[in-house]
């Protein structure tokens, strides 16, 4: 009997299931991580991690090198990426489950890259380790030495907006920004990650928390759907770019609006840290227009 194909969330019930009954089917990922600690998930994966998991680090598998003008968490090289995940036994086709600790915010980072990749089977764990310890399933401390797969990258699944390109768009207003980060650092106001505090000119807030229930799940897929909507009223899901501090968060706002069935926002992952490292670039500060 085919396995069901995940392409936004899994339920920890439903994984669970699923690696009880094949349990090489599902290629999970680890990305839990602590931006003020960046040793810390991988302390954390160590003590336990679900069953079979291998652990992504943001800064050093995630991400690509920081030039300075490029933003704190760059994409990755397309094809480092690739040969990372093939390395660590990614198989083509084979269903991915991604998770974290923080509500969502590293894993769906993980979803957005390996739709970047052109690989359909990726979902986020829903709720992350903390969905899964409430079912009462055990965490392992083993790990088992990966066999190399034969994982490939396809035509990319998602899109993405460069600064150019974001920087055109304040003449042209073709497109929306939206911005996830916290209504203070939008406002422009305790700015502890980067050394401009303010927002994009233009773009809208809309924090990736609340995307999530009280118990760090999505919300369901209508109140996701009419919530973009109402902060976006008529504009259609292609012409909105999602960004936060450095495009790490903005992959919650994608996954939401997937869920949401609003398809093809494109992900501007410079963000704010890019955006802000050049002083020639417009600044805005204050709360939404």
């Amino acid at each position: 009997m085919p396995h069901t194909h995940y392409t936004t969330l899994i339920s920890a019930t439903n994984l669970a299931e699923r690696l009880a009954a094949a349990p090489g089917s599902v290629f999970v990922m680890d990305c839990r991580f602590d931006l003020a600690d960046p040793e810390a998930g991988e302390t954390a994966y160590a003590a336990g991690h679900l069953p079979g998991a291998l652990y992504f680090n943001l800064d050093h598998d995630l991400s690509g090198p920081k030039t300075g003008t490029n933003g704190r968490h760059p994409l990755p090289d397309r094809a480092k990426l690739v040969a990372t995940l093939a390395a660590r036994g990614l198989r083509q086709g084979q269903q991915v489950v991604a998770y974290d600790a923080q509500g969502g915010m590293y894993a769906a980072r993980a979803w957005w890259l390996l739709r970047w990749l052109g690989h359909d089977a990726v979902a986020l764990l829903d709720g992350g380790l903390q969905a899964w310890e409430a079912t009462g399933r055990p965490l392992t401390q083993d790990v088992t030495p990966p066999t190399a797969g034969d994982f490939k990258a396809g035509a990319p699944l998602a899109v993405t907006f460069d600064v150019q390109a974001v920087e055109r768009n304040l003449k042209t207003h073709e497109r929306v920004v939206i911005d996830a980060r916290a209504a203070d650092r939008y406002r422009g106001e305790n700015e502890t990650m980067d050394p401009v505090g303010g927002h994009i000119p233009g773009a809208l807030n809309r924090f990736y928390k609340d995307n999530l229930t009280a118990d760090g799940r999505f919300k369901p897929a209508h109140s996701l759907r009419e919530e973009f909507q109402t902060l976006l009223p008529g504009v259609a899901p292609d012409h909105v770019v999602l960004q936060c501090g450095s495009g790490v968060t903005a992959c919650v706002n994608a996954l939401a609006m997937e869920v949401a069935g609003l398809h093809g926002a494109a992900l501007y992952a410079g963000s704010w840290s890019e955006w802000s490292s050049d002083s020639k670039r417009p600044v805005a500060t204050g709360a939404q227009p």
